[in-house]
């Protein structure tokens, strides 16, 4: 068949770019490999529980993530916090700390909480402004920066060892999924930026408050097929080449021509399907840009043991813990996730050697849970979850745009400036659409679609 535009991927970038070009009249047909929408932020069934691949939140300055929430129409299904507060524990500590914004403007906003932060001496909490204020000084896109370790560039600035581990890290790992000591400066620079040290409200914490499913990919296949858009599921690309000035997608026995197409699929996906000549990036760069693996632990005690919708710790192989009950439909009971980033030591464990490692953790964190009966215990497991942050990332990230005409790039990992988020990935698909809608030479027309859409 043919199709004006063709989208391959249907996670947050390709959803985001399907929907951009059919808002503005492109003929737009999404290609998906899977059973369904919404890429590594998904859901499914376990028995009666409704079970995210993942924990996923986002940050007031996710401004392009909110947009697209607003396009799916479902603002109302997630919630955001009016003011940042992140309670923090430690099987060291007797009472949880809590880092909590002020009134005051940023960087000043966290400066009560840091200093009250007990699992730090006190030297080590008045050092923490000495280098908040110089991270505001770094430049993130210049390659110099790229080429450095957060780690180290926090060592050079006062930050001891347990000050990178207990308070950059908390942050630090589940935004970019790699320890500082195995981080780009351009990258974390980006992050706490953004995040901490410019505007107080940006850190505000959102998390959607049904199922992944229902958040992205059932609204974005609706809004998809209202906006004129064909979406192909469980059709996996397998061929991709340039004929008679468009393109030949090539799905099992089905065909494709095209006049433009969005890739936005993993980079190894990318890699094998890009015809040569087609970014200007190093031989096998795909590779060397890696992925880094993510592990979620899911338990289902028969009673209450969490009153706050969330908690970080430290001193703990434990890092962050979610409420989950609501959003999985367990009527009673309480249903916690641990999110555990960075999970190189850990995605291939067996669940068994797990449960023995990271359950009496959890208890240790949460002592209302102690002796509390548990009902379900299981592990998923993301192995590609993000690309690998490391220094020198930076050139090993794709433009949108491609050398061939009419082939455009989408993903969390093409070259962004953010880490691999739901934000790069839905910024990734706002740079492809553009790139595809400027190009054309009826633009004035579809710019003004867009801009009425």
């Amino acid at each position: 068949m043919s199709a004006r535009t063709v989208v391959v991927g249907g996670g947050l970038a390709g959803i985001t770019a399907a929907l951009r070009c059919a808002d503005a009249g492109l003929d737009v047909t999404l290609l998906e490999a899977k059973g369904h929408l919404g890429g590594l932020t998904h859901s499914f069934r376990r028995g009666e529980l409704d079970v995210d691949n993942g924990q996923h939140v986002f940050l007031r300055c996710c401004t392009s993530y909110l947009d697209l929430l607003d396009r799916l129409r479902v603002t109302g299904k997630v919630h955001l916090q009016p003011k940042l507060a992140i309670q923090v524990r430690s099987p060291r500590q007797p009472r949880p700390v809590w880092l909590r914004r002020n009134g005051l403007p940023a960087p000043l906003h966290l400066a009560d909480s840091v200093l009250k932060y007990r699992p730090l001496p006190l030297g080590d909490r008045l050092k923490f402004a000495t280098a908040a204020l110089a991270l505001r000084g770094v430049d993130p896109a210049a390659p110099a920066t790229d080429a450095q370790s957060f780690g180290d560039w926090l060592g050079r600035h006062g930050q001891s060892e347990q000050a990178i581990t207990k308070l950059w890290d908390l942050v630090g790992i589940a935004t970019l999924n790699a320890p500082a000591t195995a981080a780009s400066l351009s990258l974390a620079a980006t992050v706490f930026q953004l995040g901490l040290l410019t505007d107080a409200a940006a850190a505000d914490i959102g998390w959607s408050e049904v199922p992944l499913r229902e958040l992205h990919g059932e609204p974005a296949k609706a809004r998809l097929t209202e906006a004129g858009a064909q979406v192909l599921l469980g059709t996996k690309v397998t061929e991709l080449s340039s004929v008679d000035g468009g393109w030949r997608v090539v799905a099992g026995d089905s065909v494709v021509l095209a006049d433009q197409v969005v890739l936005a699929v993993p980079p190894d996906v990318a890699h094998r399907l890009l015809p040569p000549g087609a970014v200007d990036l190093p031989a096998g760069w795909a590779r060397e840009l890696g992925s880094s693996p993510i592990v979620n632990v899911h338990v289902v005690f028969d009673r209450t043991v969490l009153t706050e919708p969330f908690f970080a710790a430290v001193d703990s192989p434990v890092q962050w813990v979610f409420d989950r009950t609501r959003q999985s439909g367990v009527d009673s009971g309480q249903y916690v996730a641990v999110s555990l980033s960075a999970a190189d030591d850990l995605i291939d464990v067996p669940v068994r050697e797990i449960r023995e490692r990271i359950l009496p953790a959890l208890r240790q964190v949460l002592p209302r849970s102690e002796g509390v009966e548990v009902r379900d215990f299981f592990v998923t497991r993301e192995r590609h979850a993000t690309f690998r942050p490391s220094p020198g990332t930076a050139g090993l990230r794709p433009q949108a745009v491609t050398a061939a005409e009419g082939l455009v790039l989408a993903g969390a990992w093409t070259a962004t400036g953010w880490p691999a988020t739901m934000e790069g990935a839905v910024r990734s698909g706002d740079a492809a659409a553009a790139a595809l809608l400027d190009a054309r030479p009826d633009r004035t027309r579809f710019l003004s679609r867009r801009k009425d859409s």
